[in-house]
């Protein structure tokens, strides 16, 4: 069985957390400190209730609901959480999947026995709640994408187990675009063909998804129906990729807004990187396409291997620009690295010195927390970081 942890509402609820006067209000998370002319990044569940979500402009957000309370983005805290939230999994799982900042799947099958898996993840929401002051949802499924499924059901702050014995009445009605991978385009093909909920989707033969999906079907029919995800004896050698996304719960084409959320992933990644000593020569930035339902994926390698998060995201910014000047209208955007090399230190001076920062300031995370020191594009107007999630 799997167990996917899905936080609620993560940055407005960490926001929440920090400021007690914010709690209960419908909140937004701003890309900038200008409320009236930025993006929402986030929405309390509050605020939700309005019809206000991610993606749509702060401005629209105030004219649906003009008491919400506004936070400007502090990329480092949400960052930091995260992260501690991600150390806390390796007291029950060797593995802990990052899926991405706000996500995390354990594989606890050689460890729990089933009957104590609803303990166990009560255990996991306290353990959340009372050290950070949010919440999270918890599915349990006997794969990667049901579990993911799973954490959405009861969501805020559930839990669902899906077993055979339940698994059709929970996914009876239960829309099909909840599955993750399920967008609008594919959401409006599958009602033609008579789709319409999970369990619709659930019981569709390989054969029928592969005809009709193609590769994208059979990677569906391989996903619901598979036993196991991912092997709990991973193998200890260099991963080939390390890399971070977000899914939206709006499509945006904001420039800024996109470029915070990459400078974000790319410092994810980069520490990852150096975590391991690896150096990246292949940068890869992808997205999709909402409004023309396409899936984009670019990369570029590069002559030098790189493992510091702002000249990751200075490339991913380099890659962007050769879409032309209609650029996408994004749901999901992600980071990622391969190609991996070593950091020819001896020769480029600046390359050594920047390394040593870097190597500098991991120590001192190491030694005093996550997140003590970081780049000041990320700190934001948050100040200090540690004060701001006592």
């Amino acid at each position: 069985m799997i167990l996917h942890i899905d936080m609620d509402a993560f940055f407005a609820s960490v926001e929440q957390a920090a400021n007690p006067r914010l709690g209960g209000r419908p909140l937004i998370v701003g890309a900038r400190d200008n409320k009236l002319k930025t993006v929402v990044c986030a929405a309390s569940y509050e605020a939700k209730k309005f019809g206000i979500s991610s993606g749509m402009s702060s401005k629209e957000a105030f004219l649906i609901c003009p008491n919400l309370e506004f936070v400007a983005a502090d990329q480092a805290k949400y960052i930091y959480i995260s992260e501690c939230i991600y150390q806390m999994f390796f007291d029950y799982d060797p593995n802990p999947i990052y899926t991405s900042i706000d996500e995390f799947q354990l594989d606890l099958r050689s460890l729990v026995e089933l009957k104590n898996m609803e303990k166990l993840a009560q255990e996991i929401r306290a353990k959340i709640s009372s050290k950070f002051g949010i919440t999270a949802s918890v599915g349990i499924a006997k794969n990667c994408l049901l579990a993911k499924l799973a954490s959405k059901i009861n969501k805020p702050n559930g839990l669902c187990i899906l077993t055979e014995l339940n698994l059709k009445s929970s996914l009876f009605n239960l829309p099909v675009e909840k599955l993750m991978g399920v967008g609008s385009g594919t959401r409006i093909y599958l009602n033609k063909i008579g789709v319409f909920s999970c369990w619709d989707f659930y019981n569709l033969s390989e054969d029928f998804l592969t005809a009709h999906l193609g590769k994208v079907g059979f990677n569906f029919y391989l996903g619901l129906h598979a036993n196991d995800s991912f092997s709990l004896n991973q193998s200890p050698e260099k991963p080939k990729s390390i890399g971070h996304s977000y899914t939206l719960n709006k499509p945006t084409n904001n420039q800024e807004f996109i470029f915070s959320w990459v400078r974000l992933l790319s410092e994810m990644v980069s520490r990852r990187l150096r975590e391991q000593d690896l150096a990246a020569c292949t940068i890869h930035f992808s997205c999709d396409d909402a409004l023309k339902k396409a899936y984009i994926s670019r990369q570029k390698t590069f002559n030098s291997g790189t493992n510091d998060g702002q000249d990751i995201a200075a490339k991913i910014v380099q890659i962007w620009a050769k879409l032309g000047p209609k650029k996408p209208l994004l749901r999901c955007l992600g980071v990622s690295c391969s190609g991996f090399t070593s950091i020819y230190r001896d020769l480029f001076k600046d390359v050594d010195k920047r390394q040593n920062l870097l190597k500098t300031t991991d120590n001192i995370n190491q030694k005093f927390g996550e997140w003590t020191l970081m780049p000041a594009s990320i700190i934001g107007v948050s100040g200090n970081v540690k004060n701001a999630i006592k």
